[in-house]
């Protein structure tokens, strides 16, 4: 199987349906499939090889898909850049990656324009269509099923984000495989496309609903009355979400007395669903069929399924959990010797199957330590309880999911700890009723030393993508350590979460 086969498949049985649809713009899969041919041949005139890195840098759009079929009907490897980093990051996949063509929209023009070392920019609202009508179109390559398909980059608590290299085999078994172990139909769909393409749970979603003739509704990005229109107007069947977007969509679709009939499925992930959202959705969208998947880019990105029949109002507790193992993969705890756990013991949570990437790009000792012994080491930790279902309960490595994005504390302390003023830093996650989490900093300043919050965190927005900024901050006059001088993470998150509103206490000088 491959990446466009879906694409040539509903070019047998339906040239002239509706595949894309953006905004005024709307395509039938003959007139996608000719653009894509084209597209990958003018790739190639602008000296584009198979296996070349192809970057692109834009919010979701009809351009974007289209852009990531070339890549697979060409040869070449796409390479999604995330939008809402800052230009140094940016620059640092660039770099990394070896990218010498991206594209852009208008949104993110700016920011690309100061990235270098690119050989060819290519606008996607002035210059895509004139560069497509001028490529020859050529013959679809049909990428191997374990051929380099995409160069996905992740933050790492180093600092240093990794390239996380897929190909066809890892994207497909997980795709396929959630829908499947959620007892899903795998039939066409009107599914919108809201989340960023530049993460693996939406590009994973983009394909696969390419392999089942879907139509593409896309949107750039979240906003609450643009979703509930284009649902409703659109007759949208299926979509993703994360937990903070399904309370703000579906309160004011009660408020506003909208309908969405069309809706049947949602899929969703970032962070369980809270009873509150589940009881919010259930009566805007009755019958609606939920499904929550875990993961992670180097699992393609799924592990674990919440079928829609776990979503029980009567079992709670079960929707705390991230579901059963999806029936592609294996998912085990194990302790730090890599040995299974019983039930209800904590440890990292561990993944094989033929979803797993590839591996990181040019990083083979990071590789060979998070693939030890054929399973995929995720830095979770979390437990079984006695029928299966998975509970993650912190992270090994201090990710954060903010509003659906990662963040790494280390980065956002490297960050925060550059400022002249700052003597130590600790950042963790903290649960936040908006976002899931929130980054919350605290700070221990230097002696004689003066800085309030507002100041750090234009410091630290300066630095590293706004979203990673921490939401609050806490100055004290000392952190806690353990014996051998470790800050005792642990610690302080209990003393933010026992806490319902955040002091941010004064500055020592201040």
């Amino acid at each position: 199987m491959y990446l466009t086969a879906g694409l040539h498949k509903s070019l047998q049985l339906a040239p002239d349906a509706t595949m894309l649809i953006d905004g005024e713009v709307r395509r039938s899969f003959g007139e996608v499939a000719d653009r894509v041919a084209r597209l990958a041949g003018a790739l190639r005139s602008l000296g584009a090889q198979p296996g070349d890195r192809i970057g692109i840098l834009s919010l979701n759009s009809a351009a974007y898909a289209e852009i990531v079929l070339a890549c697979a009907w060409g040869g070449f490897v796409f390479a999604p850049i995330n939008a809402r980093w800052s230009v140094p990051e940016m620059q640092f996949q660039v770099d990394d990656a070896q990218i010498a063509i991206c594209f852009t929209d208008n949104a993110c023009a700016a920011a690309a324009s100061r990235l270098t070392g690119l050989r060819q920019l290519v606008s996607t609202a002035a210059e895509l269509d004139s560069l497509i009508a001028s490529g020859e179109p050529i013959e679809d390559q049909r990428m191997g099923w374990d051929e380099l398909a995409g160069l996905l980059y992740t933050g790492g608590t180093t600092g240093r984000a990794k390239g996380v290299m897929i190909n066809a085999r890892g994207i497909l078994t997980s795709t396929y495989g959630s829908l499947a172990s959620a007892g899903q139909p795998l039939v066409a769909e009107r599914f919108l496309h809201i989340s960023p393409f530049y993460h693996l749970a939406a590009l994973g979603s983009l394909l696969l609903q390419v392999q089942l003739g879907s139509t593409h509704i896309l949107l750039p990005a979240f906003e609450i009355d643009a979703f509930l229109d284009t649902v409703s107007h659109e007759e949208v069947s299926a979509t993703t979400l994360v937990p903070t977007m399904m309370h703000l969509v579906f309160t004011e679709a009660l408020a506003s007395g909208r309908s969405l009939p069309t809706l049947r499925r949602i899929g969703y992930g970032a962070s369980p669903i809270s009873e509150a959202t589940l009881r919010l959705t259930m009566q805007a969208v009755p019958g609606v069929l939920l499904a929550q998947r875990y993961g992670m880019t180097e699992l393609g990105p799924v592990a674990t399924v919440l079928a829609p029949h776990d979503h029980d109002l009567e079992r709670p507790d079960r929707l705390r959990s991230a579901g059963r193992a999806a029936l592609h993969n294996e998912v085990r705890v194990v302790d730090p010797s890599d040995r299974p756990l019983p039930t209800g013991e904590v440890g990292e949570v561990v993944v094989r199957g033929a979803n797993v990437m590839m591996g990181y790009w040019n990083l083979p000792e990071q590789t060979a330590d998070t693939l030890r012994g054929g399973w995929m080491h995720t830095g979770d930790l979390g437990y079984f309880d006695d029928e299966g279902f998975l509970y993650v309960v912190d992270r090994v490595k201090d990710m954060i999911v903010t509003g659906g994005e990662n963040v790494y504390s280390t980065e956002v302390e490297k960050a925060l700890a550059a400022h002249p003023a700052v003597d130590q830093v600790a950042v963790v996650g903290v649960p936040d009723d908006d976002w899931g989490e929130r980054v919350h900093a605290y700070v221990v300043l230097a002696g004689g030393e003066s800085v309030d919050a507002s100041a750090l965190r234009e410091f630290t927005g300066k630095q590293i993508a706004h979203y990673k900024v921490p939401k609050t901050i806490d100055f004290i006059d000392e952190m806690p350590l353990s014996p051998v001088g470790k800050i005792l993470k642990r610690e302080l998150r209990q003393r933010v979460s026992s806490n319902a509103v955040v002091e941010q206490r004064r500055p020592r000088g201040a």
